[in-house]
């Protein structure tokens, strides 16, 4: 054993293997329950739920939701930010043993469309600010019934008035839509929910991702792939029944979704709901709430240790912070760490590895060690190593080649994509189905792993993932363009920001200059989430190419960098 997990000594009082309960993630937090019915499970600005009282809004959302014709084994796009309406609903579908599609609120209409049609979506819930991207494109995709809610649904009183006045009254009136139902009016439909047959390993969820193509794929994954995830990081944080988490990170997000909703419930811990990812309201949050967990990108914990609130408020509350989604600065590490020893706590912000193909995290710093540069060691029941490029052989210690992870967090696979779930899920000599991960890295003798660098092309902007080809498609769509390069360039606000380098059509030459980056820019804007959009574009004669004749990204990408090195703008 311990020469296949060399890392199993560094594990300290958290047991190497876990007995996971063969249930739903809707039965498992019935378990919940039972046990504590009348502790907190949910805070959302003030407004607060039992467990019991969850329960209730759980089933009665079920019933509405049947009333309306979901069924066993079909699919709801949810497309919330982290509310109640969004957590209810995610439960609820699970109690039908339907699947719940969750993507991003802010998504542009045509993204919606690819989402609802590849995941064969008959329903979709989001706020009423976004009905006008849904009602685009809802005829063109299988999606035949829409349920709006308000973010004031779930707000006191007091809030809600003011929500209403500085941005509720902003959003644009929705008119008479027969596809429309609002959550109001569904929360009040009564029917009886027959038990759902769904078992522990079956299909529960779909989040997405990019792929080589750059088009996002489906990641199908079963209760057993959150549940067990769910379990296994709160054995390595020691998440306890009386402990709150600050749920920052969004549903959409593996983590978000994995962990600080799932994972907290099923433990009887409560979660702090934070529907817009903001470090000033987080800071706030931190000062009144006093959250015992604290989860998300480095630039969270870069702007809250320049935070005037966060710095003066007590944090002696804080029992663990992990970062993840990128690679975390040393700088940003020990800033967080300083400001945190002045006010009172004792924690070290620890960085993790993981990918939505195995829900989230599935290895992290121990809590008892640190190690440069590590992305740590795999969680229980997880296993790891590093296999020579383009081979299932193992790489001796030290030497790079690419991460593969096997463990009950492992994706069922691609979403219609069986060639693409084929080159990702592999079985080895060892009789394992491994996750080919597309990352490079390096694993010492003891068992900890060093993250190098993606396979697949990809830009983390403010923690979220930019696939460069999904956008140059996008910009090679415009009538102007002839080629297109898109690259993430260094930025210390947003770790990278995405620019693209154009090559215009002979009849555009004249018009390369501002106005037609805006107008590309804003072609952009009109097919692509926010962050996936150039902030600059730069247009060449030409763009440099390999000696096999592709586009060198790799040459614009250190030109850039050479551009801040000469500034004093970039170290590396």
């Amino acid at each position: 054993m311990y020469e296949k997990k060399p890392w199993l000594k560094f594990y300290g009082d958290v047991p190497h293997s876990l007995n996971y309960p063969k249930v739903t993630m809707y039965e498992a937090l019935m378990q919940t329950v039972q046990k504590k019915p009348d502790a907190i499970a949910w805070d959302f600005m003030g407004y607060t739920a039992t467990y019991k009282e969850f329960a209730q809004l759980i089933d009665q959302c079920a019933q509405g939701l049947y009333a309306l014709g979901l069924r066993e084994g079909d699919t709801i796009t949810i497309s919330m930010p982290t509310t109640p309406q969004g957590i209810i609903c995610f439960y609820a579908v699970n109690k039908i043993g339907a699947i719940a599609s969750m993507i991003h609120p802010l998504s542009p209409p045509k993204e919606i469309e690819f989402y609802l049609t590849i995941s064969n979506s008959k329903f979709a819930l989001t706020i009423d600010a976004f009905y006008g991207a849904f009602k685009e494109i809802m005829d063109k995709t299988p999606c035949k019934t829409l349920i709006l809610t308000k973010i004031s649904d779930f707000l006191p009183a007091v809030k809600a008035f003011g929500f209403y006045i500085t941005k509720g009254r902003k959003i644009p009136k929705v008119p008479k839509d027969p596809r429309v139902v609002w959550w109001t009016d569904m929360m009040k439909k009564k029917s009886t929910v027959p038990g759902s047959s769904m078992k522990t390993d079956d299909m529960a969820v779909i989040l997405y991702s990019g792929g080589t193509t750059g088009m996002p794929k489906g990641i199908m994954l079963s209760n057993m792939n959150f549940i067990s995830e769910g379990m296994q990081v709160a054995a390595w944080g020691k998440m306890s029944e009386d402990d709150t988490i600050l749920a920052i990170l969004p549903i959409f997000h593996g983590f978000g979704l994995g962990v600080c909703v799932n994972a907290f419930f099923m433990g009887g811990g409560k979660s702090i709901l934070v529907p817009q990812f903001d470090p000033v309201i987080v800071a706030k949050l931190i000062k009144q709430k006093k959250p015992n967990f604290l989860i998300g990108v480095p630039t969270l914990f870069e702007a809250l240790s320049k935070n005037k609130v966060f710095g003066s408020a007590d944090l002696s509350c804080i029992k663990a912070a992990f970062s993840g989604a990128d690679t975390l600065p040393r700088a940003v590490k020990e800033d967080f760490e300083k400001v945190v020893a002045r006010q009172g706590g004792n924690v070290k912000l620890r960085e993790g590895y993981g990918l939505t193909e195995a829900v989230t995290a599935i290895m992290a710093m121990p809590m008892n060690e640190y190690r440069e540069g590590s992305i740590g060691i795999p969680f229980p029941d997880m296993m790891a190593k590093i296999v020579k490029q383009g081979t299932t052989e193992e790489a001796p210690c030290g030497q790079e080649g690419e991460i593969c992870v096997a463990g009950p967090a492992v994706m069922l696979g691609y979403l219609n994509q069986p060639e693409e779930t084929a080159k990702t899920l592999r079985k080895h000599d060892d009789g394992l189905v491994w996750l080919h991960t597309g990352d490079i890295g390096t694993m010492d003798e003891d068992g900890f792993f060093y993250f190098k660098l993606r396979l697949k092309r990809m830009i983390k902007s403010s923690g979220f993932n930019v696939y460069p080809s999904q956008v140059e498609d996008v910009l090679r769509k415009h009538p102007a363009v002839d080629q297109a390069c898109v690259i993430g360039v260094p930025d210390k606000a947003q770790v990278e920001r995405v620019k693209a380098f154009i090559v215009v059509k002979p009849e555009y030459k004249d018009k390369a200059g501002d106005a037609l980056a805006e107008e590309l820019i804003g072609h952009c804007r009109e097919h692509l989430i926010k962050w996936s959009c150039p902030r600059e574009i730069e247009f060449r004669d030409e763009l440099p190419k390999t000696k096999v004749g592709k586009i060198a990204f790799n040459v614009l990408e250190e030109e850039e960098k050479e551009k801040l090195r000469s500034r004093g703008e970039y170290a590396g």
